[in-house]
C-alpha cells in the first residue's frame, strides 16, 4: 500500500476523514512554507497539498494564480521545491501531494520528475491538465514509484468517463465541486452530495471534494459523503499578509482557521 492508501485506511477504520490543505510553494518563500505545512500539520491535518507554481495554471482562481506569480517572481526553481521538500516530508506523519501542470513534469522527463518526487518524499502527484486518454505512461511510471496519480473528475464530467477516470486513478478521487475556477464561497452547488453520493456507489477509491470549500458549514454539509476536504483559496489569501504582517502571527492566525474547520469533522 502507497503511504496515501494507508493513510485513508487508517482514517477509515477509525471513522474519521481528512483535512488537506493547499499551500502555494515559495509563497512568500520557502521557509514560510515549510513553517506553515508543519504548523498545519500539528493542528491536525491528515494530508497537505503542495502547489508547484507556474505561468500558466489551470483551473485556479485569481488568489492561487496570485499565488504563483509572487513565488515565480522570487526566481522559484524546482529543484529547490524538491530540497525543501527533502528536509520537510520524513519528519511528517502526513503525506504530501503535489499539484503540478503536466507541462512541468513533461520538461523534466516523466521518469526523472517522479523519481526526483519520490526522493523529496512526495506521496502522489495531482495532474490537472493530464487527461486521462493519456495518463498512461505516467501513470506506469508512478506505479513502480510507489506514487499516486490523483485524477480529477467536475460535476460536468460524463459519468461514463468518470468511470473510466475512477480506473486510472491511484490513492484517492479529487471531486470538483463546482464548475469554474478555484476560489472562496459562501455557498456549493445543491446537487453537489447527490453527485459524490453516486460516484462513491461506484469506485472503492477515497473521494476528497475541493474547489470552494471554506467555512465549518462545508465541512459538516460534505463530511458524510466525502472521506476528505481540501481547502486552498481562503488558506492562499490568508498567506498573502505575510508579505506586510509578522510571519508568526499570519501562522498562528491560519492554524485557528485550520482548526476551526477540524471542529467541524
Amino acid at each position: 500500500m502507497s503511504a496515501i492508501d494507508e493513510l485513508f485506511d487508517r482514517l477509515r477504520n477509525s471513522g474519521r476523514k481528512a483535512l488537506m490543505p493547499f499551500v502555494t510553494a515559495g509563497d512568500p518563500d520557502l521557509g514560510f512554507t515549510a513553517e506553515l505545512i508543519r504548523q498545519l500539520v500539528a493542528r491536525g491535518s491528515n494530508i497537505c497539498e503542495l502547489g508547484i507554481p507556474y505561468t500558466d495554471p489551470i483551473a485556479d482562481g485569481p488568489v492561487i494564480q496570485a499565488s504563483y506569480t509572487r513565488a515565480l517572481q522570487g526566481k522559484l526553481k524546482l529543484a529547490s521545491i524538491f530540497e525543501m521538500l527533502a528536509g520537510l516530508a520524513p519528519g511528517l506523519p502526513a503525506p504530501i501531494v503535489t499539484m503540478v501542470s503536466y507541462a512541468i513534469v513533461y520538461r523534466r522527463g516523466l521518469a526523472e520528475y517522479a523519481a526526483a518526487a519520490k526522493a523529496a518524499g512526495v506521496a502522489g502527484l495531482i495532474v490537472p491538465d493530464l487527461p486521462v486518454e493519456e495518463s498512461g505512461p505516467l501513470a506506469e511510471i508512478c506505479r513502480r514509484q510507489d506514487l499516486s496519480l490523483i485524477q480529477l473528475i467536475a460535476p460536468t464530467t460524463p459519468r461514463d468517463r468518470a468511470l473510466r477516470i475512477a480506473e486510472r486513478t491511484t490513492g484517492f478521487i479529487y471531486y470538483v465541486s463546482v464548475t469554474g475556477i478555484t476560489g472562496e464561497r459562501t455557498e456549493l452547488p445543491a446537487g453537489l452530495v447527490d453527485n459524490v453520493a453516486w460516484l462513491r456507489e461506484q469506485t472503492p477509491l477515497p473521494i476528497c471534494i475541493g474547489f470552494g470549500i471554506s467555512r465549518p458549514e462545508h465541512v459538516r454539509m460534505l463530511k458524510p459523503v466525502a472521506d476528505g476536504l481540501i481547502v486552498g483559496s481562503a488558506i492562499v489569501r490568508r498567506v498573502a499578509e505575510a508579505a506586510t504582517r509578522p510571519r508568526q502571527q499570519v501562522l498562528s492566525e491560519i492554524g485557528q482557521y485550520v482548526g476551526e474547520l477540524l471542529a467541524a469533522m
